[in-house]
């Protein structure tokens, strides 16, 4: 009798352990979405592609950078639980997917700034100052230029809807001044940087990348030294927490991948990019083929921190775009 118990009982448990693994396998993977809180009214949302930048205010939510096309539910049910204020305005820092793939859906679900009847009554089309009543999405014109010439196509549904073509665009909302700040010619030829000055946060997009050593997109207009011209305007906006090292106010640099930087972190990372150019500078000098100076290891020292093998931008990518760079200039 025990042993027909027991076979029984096997059975059972058997039977619930096989439902069990159903389960788990039918269930969705679990989110890889945070959230870090950096200011009062400042959030950084990771794990949706690119970073993205939440400053929330009487006004509503100010994004910069929407992530990617597949988390963007997910990002919008995010800021919907850190705030029940509508989205106005989303700010892309380039044209990368994983920094513009939530626009559609994230402007759409909020409210222009300026309704309708402002944008009549001040002579333009609706779409151009009101976006249809939807959040507007604001970058640099070589996004939109990129954006709307690609191949494959992108969906113009994630194209901007306001562009710039000047240095820096600039408004005050939310109690905040507003700096976007064109970068030419660095990760991108469309990268911006996002300053907010009351709450001395600066968006940086992929020119910082805490992750990799800086993606150099040489085919959308990246140069090495735009890419270190935008990292030196970096240091001059972003103050340390001097004289009083014991206080935490200092600037916070938002990367488009990776944690928070300051200053200090920001310094590092421009001094180790220009080490690199210089040794393979060395080696351009010394009439070295491209193979051998990444043999001589140009990285040594910060390979640990930035550098990576897989992906789709490694450290010998990253050598060879500098060494591309530096030796056409030594050409002409």
């Amino acid at each position: 009798m025990c042993s027909l118990l027991s076979i029984a009982l096997l059975l059972v448990l058997g039977a619930w352990a096989d439902r069990a693994s159903a389960q788990r396998a039918a269930a969705p993977p679990a989110s890889e979405i945070e959230v870090v809180q950096l200011r009062p009214n400042f959030y950084v949302i990771g794990g949706a592609g690119g970073n993205i930048l939440v400053q929330t205010g009487p006004e509503g939510v100010i994004l910069v950078d929407s992530g990617s096309t597949a988390r963007a539910d997910e990002v919008l049910a995010t800021i919907r639980r850190l705030t029940p204020l509508p989205i106005r305005y989303i700010i892309n820092t380039s044209m990368d997917a994983d920094h513009v793939g939530g626009n559609d859906v994230l402007s759409k679900a909020g409210l222009s700034i300026l309704p309708g009847a402002v944008a009549a009554g001040a002579g333009l089309g609706d779409d151009v100052l009101a976006n249809f009543g939807y959040a507007s999405v604001l970058a640099h014109e070589n996004v939109l230029t990129r954006m709307s010439s690609a191949e494959p196509p992108i969906p113009s549904s994630l194209w901007p809807t306001k562009t710039f073509f000047y240095r820096m665009y600039s408004m005050y909302l939310n109690g905040e001044g507003i700096q976007i700040i064109h970068q030419p010619a660095a990760h991108t030829d469309g990268d911006v940087i996002v300053f907010f000055r009351r709450g001395d946060v600066i968006a940086t997009g992929d020119i910082i990348d805490t992750t990799r050593f800086p993606f150099i997109d040489v085919e959308r207009g990246g140069t090495l030294q735009g890419e270190l011209d935008a990292l030196n305007q970096l240091m001059d906006l972003s103050i340390h927490n001097v004289p009083l090292l014991w206080y935490p106010d200092r600037t916070l640099l938002v990367p488009g991948h990776g944690h928070a930087y300051d200053k200090l972190d920001l310094l590092e990372y421009r001094d180790a990019i220009t080490v690199v150019r210089d040794r393979v500078q060395d080696g351009i000098d010394q009439g070295l083929t491209l193979a051998q100076v990444q043999a001589a290891n140009p990285t040594l020292g910060y390979r640990s921190q930035y550098g990576t093998d897989s992906g789709p931008w490694t450290t010998e990518m990253f050598v060879a775009a500098v060494y591309n760079e530096l030796a056409t200039k030594q050409d002409r």
